[in-house]
Order: C-alpha cells, then structure tokens, then sequence
C-alpha cells in the first residue's frame, strides 16, 4: 500500500478522528489503550499466586515454574525494543490489534497447556505482546493530548497500570479456589476482545510504507541469545550442576552475547538501544537504580505468594487478598509521591523510598508459619509504600538528566532497564533460594542422628502413633524417617525463603550508592545553575 491508497486510509489518522468524535477522542483513545494494557498486567500478576498449584500439576520444582513470570519479563524487554520498529511499518492500530490477537492465542494456549514447556511458550508469547503494545499505548496517548494535559493522562493511565497488579493475585486466587490454576490465563481475555473492538474504532492508522524501514536485526538477535543464554543457565544451574558443561556453556554463550550486542550497538549507526546515552553519569545512576527497581519489585512480587502458600499454608485466594492493601495503597501513593517530587530532590525521594523497600523485607524476614496475616499485609505495605515513593522520581530523574534530543531514546532505555531488572530479579531470586535451600537441607540432615535426642525421641513417638494404626513394624520405620525428611525440608525451605528475603532488602540498600551518586550530581548541577 502507498501514499497514493484509498481516501479511507489517510481518514483514519489522529487527526481525522479527533475530528470526528471532538474533545472525547483523547479518552475514548485512552480508555481503549487502558483496556489493553490493563489485561496485560493482570496476565503479569495473576500467575504469582499459582505457582504451587502448577509445579503439583507438572511435578516441576521451583526453577521451573518461575519461568511462567521470568520468560514474560523477558520476551516484553524484546517486545519493547522492536516496538517502535513495527509501529513504523504497521501503524498504531494493525499492531495494538495484533498484539492483542497474539496476547489472547498465548492467554489460551498457557490455559490449555499440557506440559511445562507449553505453558512457558504460552507466558513467552504473551510478554512479547505486551511488549510492543504497552510502548505503543503510552506514546500515543502522549500524540493526542496537547503538552499542557499530557501529565494529567499520563497520570490516569498509570493509575490503571498501578490497578491491576492490586486486584491482580485476588482474581487468581479466586480463579484458583472456585475452578482450577488453569482458568487464571482466561481473566484478560474478555479486557482483550473489549480493547480490540475499541482499538479498531478509535485507533489511529496510518498507509503501510512502499519501503520498509531497516531494524537492527542483529543487535535483537544479539540480546535475545543473550538473554536466553543467561537466564536459562542460572535457572537450570542448580539442578544440572553449576560446573556442569551445559551450565557453563550457556552462561558463556550469554555473556559473549552481551558484549558483542553492546559492541555492536557502538558500532551500527541504526542502533536497537542507544547505549551511547549511559556516558551521562547521571542517567546511568538512575538507569541502575531502575535495574535494581524493577528487579525488586517483579522479584518480591514473584516470591511472597509462593512464601504464604508454601510455608504459611494460606490458600491462593488469602494469599492474593494478602498482596491486596498495599496495591490500592500505592494507588493513592502514587499521585502523592508524583507532587512530592515536584518539591523534593529526587535523589531523597528516591533514598526514602529504598530504605522502606529495604525494612519492609528485613521485617518479612523474621516472617514464620505462626505470622498472622493482617502482620503479613502491614510487612508488605512497607515495602510498597517505599516503590511508591520511588517510581515517580525515578521516571522524573532519568529524563531531565538528557537534553531534549535525548529525552526520547532514554525514556526506552530507562524502560529497558527496569523490565531487564524484572527479568532478572525472578530468575535470580529462585536460583538462590534453591541454593540456599539445599545448603540448609544438608546442615540439617548432618544433625539429625543417633546422637541427637531429640531426633530419637520423634522418632519414637511417630513410630509408636503409626503402631497405634496397626501398620508393620517396616513401614513404621518408613514412615517416620519420611515424616522427619518432611519436616527438614519444611525447615529448610522457610529458612531460605528467609535467606532470600534478607537479599531482597540488602540488593536495596546497594541501590543507595547510585543513588548517593545522583544525588552528588544534582547537586552539582543545582550549584551551576545558580552561579
């Protein structure tokens, strides 16, 4: 199709259509985009609270079935980087409608799914999607409304996004509790054929170009192995062997990836990711707090319904009513926070709101099966009353950092690097709590010998209970030695959930360091200023 098509294309613009529904088109187009994106987070959040019940279903470990949210995170950090790409080519509306349409065969396909590894290429299917959709709404919210209401939209488009994961784990708890694990991917998809209905009304389009734009397909396969390669190594390296030849293999393969990818991004005047913009010492402060950010965030987020469900015992639907509080709470936060920053050095706000993250987890580390729920809830409002007060200055920080030429391609790469942080964080939070978990089943087990008396006298009695049942003297035996392996691998288990949530906080309070280093260099900056 060329510049010369049909006079209905070209009637289809930004422009035509805002002149066709008048003032209400800048909502009608948000609330469409609202809609899309909406579904996609509730896809992002809803899987947290299933993950026992999937890795019952497939016997998998947790190593396994982390990847329902880590290869989600991964794939959406692809699909962000090829979104603008596609959206040249197809226009706003072809590719939101078809990113939907994908969204909604893997939300079926991850439903349906017979084994792990369709489920896993059902949640890679999806985060793709979300990808190149998410990019896409929020730019052309920012096309259609004028720069002085720009902030107001983007304001209540964040609320919707901040929504989702709020009511996200109940709806799948609920899901869980009343159907199966199973019906948690069919939430979205009546938001999805509601946004795709919209999207093919309200949507701008725009004629396919007689010439197809170029993208840097090697840099996108670059960081895809890249990523493949890294995560895939440290997910399997507790179960294969971190010295073993696959384990190392991958892990190098992954890393070489990542230095040509960034060597190559140097080098191609049509880069993917313009890394050229981390030589501003003050970007990369922010870019590096958005990594631990985001892996922080999607990190906790992944682990503490698994911690209530595994160790504590609650159902799903109490463990996504648990995560409930603080999500509507960081609604209210949020344009809090957003007027805070307008009055105090980001670099504060920013501080503040690590050191909460940072005590709400040392708090959740002291957590045990006789911690109630309303302590779990005011633990877990901690934490995310300190995201609240970061985000905004975080989104605020790393662009005022550019000049305005800049602005745009560091609003991508501070994206980049938050969802990266996501990726990572699940992946490498799992692969230590397995770690650790076996370190604590092993110094447990040394104990548990004829020399410890009370060893012996559990055993005993659980024999003597199971005698009561009128079993065999064998199984008697068997029987409590299997009771005492249950109990050890319980203990071990909340130990390094405990482990893992004293990470958590300590990977917070590294994050203090880029931000001491962008406060330094705001504060320089303020000092030219006024000279």
């Amino acid at each position: 199709m060329s510049d010369s098509a049909p006079h209905s294309v070209p009637l289809q613009t930004a422009r035509v259509l805002s002149e066709r529904y008048g003032p209400a088109y800048r909502w009608l187009v948000t609330i469409t985009g609202m809609m899309g994106v909406l579904s996609m987070v509730l896809a992002m959040t809803t899987v947290n609270v299933a993950v026992p019940d999937v890795m019952g279903a497939f016997g998998i470990g947790q190593d396994q079935a982390q990847w329902m949210s880590s290869a989600y995170m991964a794939t959406m950090t692809a699909g962000m980087l090829i979104n603008a790409w596609l959206t040249g080519v197809l226009g706003e509306r072809r590719t939101f409608v078809g990113a939907l349409l994908f969204f909604s065969v893997g939300a079926l396909l991850g439903g349906m799914a017979p084994t792990e590894d369709a489920l896993i290429f059902a949640r890679a299917l999806q985060g793709f999607s979300a990808g190149v959709a998410q990019p896409l709404v929020m730019a052309t919210i920012f096309t259609v409304f004028p720069p002085e209401r720009r902030g107001m939209a983007m304001g209540v488009f964040g609320l919707g996004v901040v929504f989702a994961p709020a009511i996200g784990p109940t709806l799948g708890g609920m899901m869980i509790e009343y159907f199966s694990w199973h019906y948690i991917f069919f939430i979205s998809l009546p938001f999805c054929a509601l946004a795709a209905v919209m999207g093919l009304m309200f949507m701008p389009t725009r004629p396919i170009p007689r010439q197809i734009p170029p993208f840097d397909w090697l840099g996108f396969a670059l960081l895809c192995t890249a990523l493949f390669g890294l995560m895939t190594g440290i997910a399997d390296g507790q179960r294969e062997g971190w010295n073993s030849d696959i384990i190392v293999v991958r892990l190098l393969i992954g890393v070489v990836a990542g230095v040509v990818f960034v060597l190559w991004e140097l080098h191609t005047p049509r880069a993917l990711l313009d890394v050229r913009i981390f030589a501003n010492l003050e970007f990369s402060a922010t870019a590096l707090i958005a990594f631990i950010f985001g892996a922080g965030m999607m990190g906790s987020t992944y682990i503490m319904p698994v911690f209530v469900q595994t160790i504590i015992g609650f159902t799903p639907l109490l463990a996504g009513l648990m995560m409930m509080p603080a999500g509507i709470m960081l609604a209210f936060i949020f344009p809090l926070a957003g007027r805070l920053a307008d009055a105090m050095p980001a670099s504060t706000m920013i501080i503040g709101g690590l050191l909460l993250f940072s005590a709400g987890f040392a708090l959740m580390a002291g957590a045990d099966i006789d911690t109630t729920f309303w302590t779990l809830v005011g633990m877990t409002m901690v934490s995310r009353l300190g995201l609240g007060f970061i985000n905004p200055s975080l989104n605020a920080s790393s662009l005022k950092a550019l000049p305005a030429d800049k602005v745009r391609q560091g609003a991508g790469v501070a994206n980049f690097m938050r969802q990266l942080g996501g990726a990572f964080g699940i992946n490498l939070l799992v692969a230590f709590f397995e770690v650790r978990t076996r370190f604590h089943a092993d110094a447990l087990t040394a104990t548990q010998d004829w020399g410890n008396a009370t060893t012996q006298r559990l055993l005993i009695q659980v024999e003597q209970l199971m005698q009561r049942t009128g079993l065999p003297f064998q199984q008697q035996k068997a029987g409590a030695y299997e009771y005492l392996g249950s109990i050890v691998q319980a203990k071990a288990e909340m130990m390094a959930f405990s482990d893992t949530f004293i990470v958590i906080g300590v990977v917070a309070l590294i994050a203090l360091i880029p931000a001491a280093m962008l406060s330094r260099s705001q504060r320089r900056s303020r000092r030219l200023a006024w000279s």
